[in-house]
């Protein structure tokens, strides 16, 4: 299962770097919704939390990679159906049904996201009603489920070398590992970004369900969207910033 001897090329390596880049582009959005459950913690339990929750993801990741047999398997058809805005005997494998319940949480979770930071949710802290560690662990657990099916299936798709999939996943964890706590502050201490956060999430479970019904939609499309959105907010963040000292001067001359 591990050739060692496959380093000897460089295009182990250049698969490696590639692989990394992608399992980082891909983490993303674990690392958005890790980021926006945990912040539902104690403030001297987030740290832990996305902590566990990158951890879990990694373990996860790592056991499906030996388990590639077994991921090849859940396309296998489980049964069929006969629905009228299907395809004739559509095939239902493990693996839309697992994009599926995947993609339906996320909506569902965002969607209450929303409409909880719509509703105050500042106050709702203030009033020390937080989620318990366990309760965000148990949220994680369930999307890092579905977030490392996708990602183990990209590199099976990429590359044929276990160890060169294991080590990029490692790698991969360590720079969100690194950058996570950054990340959160960011999307945390800046309302709209989280709001543009959430959107995300909801994209992307839209994106899961749309797979679970065998509609493929490039996900070149999506991840620009969303870096497009994050360019355009962000220099509307900066002329917020540049505007705010002229409004101040001119509340003082009032």
């Amino acid at each position: 299962m591990f050739d060692i001897s496959a380093f000897s090329s460089p295009h182990t390596w250049i698969s490696l770097l590639t692989l990394t880049f992608m399992e980082i582009v891909l983490g993303i959005d674990n690392i958005i919704f890790i980021s926006i459950v945990v912040n539902r913690l104690p403030q001297e339990q987030q740290k832990r939390g996305r902590t566990i929750g990158l951890l879990l993801a990694l373990l996860f990741r790592i056991g499906l990679l030996l388990s590639i047999t077994w991921i090849v398997g859940l396309k296998t058809p489980l049964f069929t159906l006969d629905v009228p805005f299907l395809e004739p005997h559509f095939a239902v494998s493990g693996r839309d049904l697992i994009l599926l319940a995947g993609g339906l949480f996320l909506l569902a979770k965002s969607t209450t996201e929303i409409h909880t930071k719509l509703q105050g949710e500042e106050e709702e802290a203030s009033a020390g009603k937080y989620d318990s560690l366990l309760r965000v662990i148990l949220q994680i657990i369930v999307i890092d489920i579905v977030f490392s099916f996708d990602s183990i299936l990209t590199a099976v798709g990429l590359v044929d070398n276990v160890l060169v999939m294991i080590l990029a996943v490692i790698a991969a964890m360590g720079v969100m590992l690194a950058f996570s706590g950054y990340i959160a502050d960011f999307v945390n201490n800046n309302p709209t970004i989280k709001m543009l956060a959430l959107s995300f999430l909801i994209m992307i479970g839209v994106l899961l369900v749309a797979e679970a019904f065998h509609q493929e939609i490039p996900k070149g499309y999506v991840y620009f969207s969303m870096f497009f959105s994050l360019i355009v907010e962000t220099l509307n963040m900066r002329l917020r910033k540049k505007a705010a000292p002229v409004h101040l001067r001119d509340s003082q001359f009032d």
